[in-house]
């Protein structure tokens, strides 16, 4: 390798010339490399799903870049170091969310229990389309006016009317139709 470090930066993906598919360097240097790459990166991340994640932005990296990484002496060494590096970050991040899972474990507050009727409502309004949930859950579970709703979700009143009209009715098909099919 020449001993430069890999760009881990939003420049890395910015090619000044198109790349076009395939490379017959870049392509067999990728089916020669990727099951050592993805095997580093399970050993580094210990998380089987993530390793071939990492490899393969390994390799992206490496493609958007062919022109200059495949005249390095050793390509496989980059891909390796990014893989390594992007690793760390990884396991970092992991880190981080446990600690404050943790922290959040340790308070005494919880969740308060449900009614299997609430959960019901709960898992319905979970399955509408994005917005209409987002609307229906800041004006029902957090109170918020129709100016507070629109607010939080950068659109007109009148859209949040809209999206809590179109919810309150398949909301009444949708929990309407499970009270029939469960007996009640």
């Amino acid at each position: 390798m020449d001993g430069r470090a890999p760009a881990e930066t939003e420049s890395e993906f910015q090619a000044d010339e198109p790349v076009i598919w395939p490379l017959p360097d870049f392509e067999a240097f990728y089916e020669r490399e990727f099951d050592s790459v993805a095997a580093l990166a399970y050993v580094l991340s210990g998380s089987r799903m993530a390793s071939d994640d990492l490899a393969q932005e390994a390799f992206l990296a490496a493609y958007r870049r062919w022109r200059e990484i495949g005249r390095y002496d050793n390509p496989g060494a980059w891909v390796r170091r990014v893989v390594a590096n992007r690793s760390v970050s990884l396991v970092r991040r992991t880190l981080v969310r446990s600690r404050a899972l943790i922290r959040l474990g340790a308070r005494t507050e919880s969740v308060p229990e449900m009614s299997p009727d609430t959960v019901d409502v709960w898992r319905a309004i979970r399955r509408l389309p994005r917005r209409q949930a987002q609307a229906t859950a800041l004006y029902y579970l957090h109170d918020l006016s129709l100016d507070g709703v629109a607010a939080v979700l950068d659109c007109s009143v009148e859209t949040v009317r809209t999206h809590l009209r179109r919810a309150r009715k398949t909301l009444a098909r949708t929990l309407d139709t499970q009270e029939d099919t469960d007996g009640r």
